[in-house]
């Protein structure tokens, strides 16, 4: 797999869409799992997963969707990516 970075990395500190993106990678940098959560742009939330600390994931999303992290926020790092093959 080769991720096409789109944008600046961020964090989870506050609710976000990630810059509108549609493919976002995920670093949980926190010192425990953290339950990132998927909102829809009315504040419904679709789903969530958990991600063990030190790891990387890749959520699709809609554009306005957003993504927020249950622990460590600060430490979850976000970026916008596309695929390329």
């Amino acid at each position: 797999m080769v991720i096409h970075v789109l944008a600046a990395e961020t964090d989870l500190t506050n609710p976000s869409n990630v810059g509108n993106a549609t493919l976002v990678r995920l670093y949980n940098g926190h010192s425990g799992v953290s339950v990132i959560t998927r909102k829809d742009s009315g504040g419904n939330t679709i789903g969530s997963a958990t991600v063990l600390n030190g790891t990387v994931e890749v959520f699709e999303k809609d554009a306005t969707d957003t993504l927020t992290a249950s622990a460590g926020g600060a430490s979850v790092k976000v970026a916008k990516i596309g695929f390329t093959r």
